[in-house]
């Protein structure tokens, strides 16, 4: 599916990197699955996916095809490793995106969370990582329903007050709004669906 949106682009893509970066994170992640019980290959995959659909370009697509490789396999997978394969701009993507990962949300005042508002912008050198990250809680997100109830309500907290505001201050209304969305989903089920039902009528 990847493939074929790529091929059918007016954009010049090179699919043989594109291919590779997605057989080395197959291997990288073998074994792994999701909440969900899928191999979580299909994870990084759907993150490219979206991230293609923004027109993004090859590296911006290698790198989420890689972008929980060094985070989960670092006896496997290092940042020296994708720059030997996959040159020094998807590394450097992978890299700031691996450290964005280790950023903890414990602390819940809106002080804190403007402060890791701005410290996301001011640790991605590239605004490429921002938004591969951005599209990486789109789709966790998306499929949320195979998490525990107590992760449920943590994971939509910080994407309605970090993730959000961030997809905002980018100008991307579109993600802005799903995550919003979906976010109310699970932290206020009962006022979803009145406006679920109230948009459909």
């Amino acid at each position: 599916t990847l493939l074929s949106a790529l091929g059918s682009s007016d954009q010049q893509y090179d699919l043989q990197k594109i291919v590779r970066a997605f057989e080395y994170a197959k291997e990288m992640h073998a074994g792994q699955f999701r909440k969900s019980g899928e191999e979580f290959i299909s994870h990084p995959l759907a993150v490219a996916e979206i991230v293609a659909s923004l027109n993004l370009d090859t590296d911006s697509i290698c790198a989420a095809l890689l972008h929980d490789a060094v985070e989960d396999r670092p006896d496997k997978a290092t940042v020296e490793d994708i720059k030997a394969k996959f040159g020094a701009t998807v590394a450097e993507l992978v890299d700031g995106l691996t450290k964005l990962i280790a950023i903890r949300f414990e602390d819940k005042e809106e002080e804190h969370i403007e402060n890791l508002r701005k410290m996301f912008l001011a640790m991605a050198k590239d605004i490429r990582v921002i938004i591969i990250k951005l599209v990486d809680r789109l789709h966790n997100i998306r499929t949320l329903s195979s998490m525990k109830p107590e992760k449920q309500l943590e994971k939509a907290r910080e994407t309605l007050e970090v993730y959000a505001p961030l997809a905002h201050r980018l100008g991307m209304s579109k993600i802005k709004v799903e995550l919003e969305d979906l976010s109310l989903k699970y932290l206020d089920p009962v006022a979803y669906e009145e406006i679920r039902e109230s948009i459909s009528l």
